[in-house]
């Protein structure tokens, strides 16, 4: 074990502050501490879960909780071992989930759309919040106005992903005409991120609405400039980013091994709260090992200062966000298909007994 990851458990051991989603680049203001958490319930545990999430920042909470040994620590009360796969694309970890091999997942909205109405409801419920916000419209320099976005090339991580559906349906509302096929107004290149960057460097794309890390990449090492950050449209600032996904039949079974998870999230983003710095030194370590490579070290600091870390899965901004695909003809959902999208009983269950703030299903499911 090395000196970081000691002094790190040290300090995950000494936290002790109230249970609140808190932001990413700065301390919560201080708050009395419940003098005890309420018993939970004894409910049925798995010998094995299977975790998937992305060696991204935008997942911090669970680089974290992995680094920590948070997952460990919560799951060996029962007996239970967690293994990790890692993954580069929500629909890559939705066909994992449909195949067996994954029972709960830190995931973006979109590919948890998909999974869930593909599958007539039958495959995940969204079970927490992990990441809001984290995510720009990017461009080079001599782009002043989205008008002046007509007859360029704009690139996003992938077609029908979160980012993808975002710019299309602002554009739309801005009077800019966008296709699927990259015809319309503004040509939509959907593009795997780090091909994105290269992309912008010889000149081949004008821009990208991309998440973190690589909307500061392209800002801090190509010389993008931002025209548009996310937040900026999106009441009170924020939108979903990363949620935690638990498999139906999983979740069925193991309940108390999924309210294991959850509560170690919750104790990642409590720790990240207190330990700003101490915090990306984990998240780094983490992509290093799972990538072989870390982020500079102004990229992974302009990251983090976009994101926000939150268990409450802000189930208003996953519904418009659902809207727009339909609207850019990205996703076709009949009236009610996300009514039963969310099962949050398991997260109020911990909040509660910690007399912490209940979130709510925003009326897409049981809370």
């Amino acid at each position: 074990m090395n000196t970081f990851t000691k002094r790190a458990i040290l300090a995950a051991t000494a936290v002790s502050v109230a249970l609140l989603p808190v932001a990413a680049h700065a301390a919560p203001t201080p708050t009395p501490t419940p003098s005890a958490s309420a018993a939970l319930p004894k409910l049925p545990t798995a010998p094995v879960v299977r975790l998937g999430f992305f060696a991204n920042v935008t997942h911090a909470p669970a680089l974290v909780a992995v680094q920590l040994g948070l997952f460990e620590k919560q799951l060996a009360k029962e007996g239970t071992k967690v293994e990790y796969t890692v993954f580069n694309a929500g629909p890559a970890l939705i066909e994992a989930m449909k195949g067996g091999a994954i029972d709960v997942a830190y995931i973006g909205p979109n590919p948890s759309v998909s999974g869930f109405t593909t599958t007539n409801g039958s495959l995940l419920k969204i079970v927490s919040g992990a990441t809001s916000g984290g995510a720009q419209l990017v461009v080079r320099p001599g782009i002043n106005s989205i008008a002046d976005l007509k007859g360029k090339k704009i690139a996003t991580p992938q077609l029908g992903n979160t980012q993808d559906v975002a710019i299309r349906a602002y554009l739309k509302e801005k009077g800019l005409s966008t296709t699927t096929s990259g015809g319309g107004d503004v040509a939509i290149i959907p593009t795997d991120n780090a091909t994105t960057l290269t992309l912008f460097r010889r000149g081949d794309v004008d821009g990208g609405w991309l998440p973190e890390p690589w909307a500061s990449r392209l800002v801090l090492e190509s010389g993008a400039k931002v025209l548009l950050d996310e937040k900026d449209i999106w009441p009170g600032g924020q939108f979903v980013t990363t949620n935690i996904i638990a498999s139906q039949k999983f979740l069925s079974a193991y309940p108390g091994t999924v309210r294991s998870v959850l509560q170690a999230n919750n104790s990642a983003i409590k720790w990240i709260a207190k330990n700003i710095l101490p915090a990306k030194d984990a998240v780094q370590e983490q992509i290093t090992k799972w990538t072989g490579r870390p982020l500079a070290d102004n990229v992974i600091t302009r990251s983090w200062g976009n994101l926000r870390f939150t268990w409450d899965p802000l189930p208003a901004t996953l519904k418009k966000s659902a809207d727009d695909a339909v609207t850019a003809g990205l996703l076709t959902l009949n009236p009610g298909a996300l009514n039963s999208i969310y099962d949050l009983r398991l997260l109020n269950s911990v909040l509660k007994a910690a007399k912490a703030k209940s979130v709510t299903a925003g009326g897409l499911g049981l809370q």
